[in-house]
């Protein structure tokens, strides 16, 4: 964890703000909080990257009721004026500057799931051990939210969802609130077990449930196919391998495997200072290397999941899909400009495809390069939708149409309909048009994003 994301573990709260000091225990009460330091300004980017984040920022916008106190949220949150960002059950908390420099604590709280809800949402993880490892890769699966909303969870807040406090006596979303969720969203990117200990668990009290569960789902299995024990036998214990693949971190070491290697050497073309391969980009290679290494995880935690063989299998990715892959794991500036040229795109080209591909993926990256023409009973349903929803005086000029593509004339927005049957949100910035945020299924809604005065490319919220 980069020095950005550094987590201390107990806040001591007082009127006027949070100090971080101290430790707590593992697992248990004492995983119930986490303060983040605070973070650097957000110069040049947005608040939310990944689809989850922008989820987060979405129901504060759609639940705010004044634009201009948001707005001045975004910019104290730009400027590094939110202090250490305590997470606790039910509550997010900061110290937040305001534009004298006086210090407001701020609060955002968020409804923690109770103790049957949990139980539901614990089985719905380990049901699959690929929601496992994807959350152990700080990554929230888009089908583990899902997968909750099949048993009646929402993970993520909607519209009303997030309650704000303040000490500056504001009772809906004030610039002080305001500021501390923008700032949530980034906290959120880079590690969803953030929204999990809002909704009521720490990190390691919801791995240590999950390995208890495994084990336990091992057992019964095992029970099943030898049938029942004698009195005198002693319980079986283990679990599958499946799961203790998802759940190697926690459960306990192997015993040491006797090596006649002692020490594993480095590969020579790597070392600093030898000559033996020149014109080698290392940084390139050992980024390709962690690449690989996380992407074999992934498709091993996926191939030993239950129900793995009965999935069709996806469809290999282009060399463009790839390049746009491995840049959207942001390598640098260098390697991220050889992928453009590798590929003939320009730098600008290959950004606007990483935004796409954090938003939707694959079928994300086909909505941006590619257009074709729906059928006529779609596009008639969705001037249905749109009319019911915006007048023309909202909208403010007339929708152009071009296959998928509908142009709002004279606005800076556009809607995209995908093969999926999903409109996306796009805006034009810098002479491009950019995703602006996640795909919905009724157009209105995405119509609605687009039209948003956003501050910068690629940031529906930023």
């Amino acid at each position: 964890m980069s020095e950005e994301w550094r987590v201390h573990e107990t806040v001591h709260e007082e009127d006027a703000g949070i100090e971080a000091s101290g430790e707590t225990g593992q697992g248990g009460a004492g995983d119930r909080e986490r303060v983040f330091a605070p973070l650097p300004p957000a110069h040049g980017r947005g608040f939310a990257r990944t689809w989850w984040g922008q989820t987060w920022l979405k129901a504060l916008e759609e639940t705010a009721l004044d634009n201009q106190q948001l707005r001045l949220g975004r910019r104290f949150a730009r400027q590094g004026a939110v202090g250490a960002v305590s997470v606790r059950p039910g509550r997010i908390t900061a110290v937040v500057l305001g534009s004298d420099r006086t210090p407001s604590r701020a609060d955002v709280l968020l409804r923690e799931l109770d103790e049957d809800e949990w139980d539901r949402l614990l089985e719905v993880i380990v049901e699959q051990a690929g929601h496992i490892a994807a959350l152990l890769d700080r990554d929230m699966p888009p089908r583990l939210v899902e997968d909750a909303a099949d048993v009646g969870l929402e993970l993520l807040p909607g519209i009303g969802d997030l309650d704000p406090e303040c000490s500056c006596g504001a009772w809906d979303h004030c610039p002080h609130t305001a500021a501390l969720s923008y700032q949530m969203a980034r906290l959120l990117d880079e590690d969803p077990f953030a929204l999990l200990l809002l909704r009521g668990r720490g990190e390691r009290e919801l791995l240590e449930a999950l390995q208890d569960r495994s084990t336990a789902r091992a057992a019964a299995r095992t029970t099943g196919q030898t049938g029942d024990t004698s009195a005198g036998d002693e319980e079986s214990e283990g679990v599958d391998a499946a799961e203790a693949f998802a759940l190697g971190m926690l459960l306990p070491p192997l015993p040491q495997q006797p090596s006649p290697v002692i020490e594993t050497g480095r590969i020579a073309a790597l070392e600093s200072g030898t000559g033996g391969a020149p014109g080698l980009d290392t940084d390139a290679l050992t980024f390709l290397a962690s690449d690989a290494a996380a992407t074999a995880r992934r498709m091993l935690a996926a191939a030993v999941a239950p129900g793995h063989g009965a999935r069709p299998l996806p469809h290999p990715l282009t060399v463009w899909e790839d390049a746009v892959r491995l840049a959207a794991a942001r390598p640098g500036p260098e390697v991220t400009a050889r992928l453009a040229e590798g590929c003939g795109r320009s730098r600008t080209e290959l950004e606007v495809a990483v935004r796409a591909w954090e938003l939707g993926g694959p079928d994300a990256l086909t909505v941006l390069t590619e257009d074709w023409s729906p059928a006529p009973e779609v596009l008639q349903r969705a001037c249905e939708q749109l009319e019911r929803s915006f007048s023309q005086e909202e909208v403010g000029a007339d929708l152009r149409t071009s296959g998928a593509r509908w142009t709002v004339v004279g606005r800076d927005a556009q809607l995209r309909y995908g093969p999926d049957g999903r409109w996306w949100p796009y805006r034009r910035q810098r002479d491009s048009w950019w995703p602006a945020g996640g795909p919905e299924r009724d157009p209105a809604a995405a119509l609605a994003v687009a039209l948003a005065d956003d501050e910068e490319p690629g940031g529906q919220a930023g």
